[in-house]
């Protein structure tokens, strides 16, 4: 059989009904939408980068978008697994926010080191000169934080370096450039066989629900509990993903959310991929959605995974703190508006 790919998105309008929001949220500020010509900058606000050419191929890959790059003053810099000393890199994530040339700023990749810069970062100046800033990973952290003290809309989506492939790329596209209110549903991907069998959605807890965006990487969003850079969850809707992570650590950082009470503020749950968990096989045979399940069945709220972002291929971009609304038993979410201007 040959390869099929039926992408469903332009079916997924008439897919959800208007819902009603969970708990009024404070409005956020949306940043202006990429254009043509626009300049980007590119920061390394976690791990270092060793070779110069994987900072060649990220100007080449901005530069195919149609953009323009202007570097960071410390991303070659090395101190330790750091691309350089903490207030270098958070001096060149203020610098790019400040900077009038510069229309949206980009993470180069991420490892681990942002959650370290999140005190030297200018929140007020920050809100006050809105733009694109995009990253996942280990850039949760800034995302997460940036919207929590200053209210501004940022997006867990690819760093430069990751694969750019026709998906990940339009995908980006139609959020930041056209300024579409994106609806995120699967593609039926079937390949060699008589039914889909990758990047299929599954049911955790039935239900619909809206609020505002937040999350991330598991990782990090559990790394920031306790901190007043993790935005309230009352009434939120929660995108967890992560990579690497055996399941009972999963568990752990699920558990850690739910003792602190947050995970039973939410108004539902949307998980990506938690990619190569279920082959590290450290304590037990809990597979991963019976730990999914366990957490998220007696919250009562909507929950579901499968959705495309995280460490997967063909990744999809996600507004944190945009307004949307999803659907689990469809394995579906939406904005309910665009999320830049």
């Amino acid at each position: 059989m040959k390869r099929r790919e039926i992408l469903l998105g332009a079916a997924a309008g008439a897919v959800l009904s208007t819902l009603p929001m969970t708990v009024a949220a404070a409005s956020a500020t949306i940043p202006k939408r990429l254009k043509p010509g626009a300049t980007v900058g590119l920061i390394a606000p976690a791990s270092v980068t060793y070779e110069r050419l994987q900072l060649q191929l990220a100007v080449e890959t901005i530069e195919a978008m149609g953009l323009k790059a202007k570097i960071g003053s410390h991303v070659m810099d090395r101190f330790g697994y750091l691309a350089g000393k903490d207030q270098d890199r958070a001096d060149d994530l203020n610098e790019a926010f400040a900077d009038p040339d510069i229309d949206a700023v980009f993470a180069l990749r991420g490892g681990w080191g942002a959650s370290r810069i999140l005190p030297m970062l200018d929140y007020d100046m920050i809100s006050k000169n809105p733009k694109i800033l995009l990253g996942y990973s280990d850039v949760t952290s800034l995302l997460n934080a940036i919207f929590a003290k200053s209210g501004l809309v940022t997006f867990h989506g690819p760093n430069v370096m990751s694969e750019w492939n026709e998906f990940t790329y339009s995908e980006m596209r139609r959020l930041l450039f056209d300024a579409e209110p994106q609806q995120y549903q699967n593609p039926v991907i079937i390949e060699d066989d008589l039914v889909a069998r990758t990047y299929r959605t599954q049911t955790i807890a039935s239900g619909k629900a809206s609020g505002q965006l937040i999350g991330g990487n598991l990782t990090l969003i559990s790394t920031l509990m306790g901190t007043p850079y993790l935005p309230d969850f009352s009434g939120k809707i929660l995108i967890l993903e992560d990579v690497d992570e055996a399941v009972y650590r999963i568990d752990r950082m699920l558990t850690q959310l739910a003792l602190s009470g947050d995970l039973q503020k939410l108004a539902g749950i949307v998980f990506g991929h938690f990619t190569g968990a279920d082959g590290i096989r450290r304590l037990g045979n809990f597979s991963l959605m019976d730990i999914l399940r366990q957490h998220c069945e007696p919250l009562g709220i909507p929950c579901f995974t499968g959705a495309m972002f995280g460490h997967v291929d063909k990744q999809s971009t996600v507004p944190i703190g945009a307004e949307a609304k999803m659907d689990a038993d469809k394995g579906t979410f939406e904005l309910i508006a665009p999320a830049v201007a």
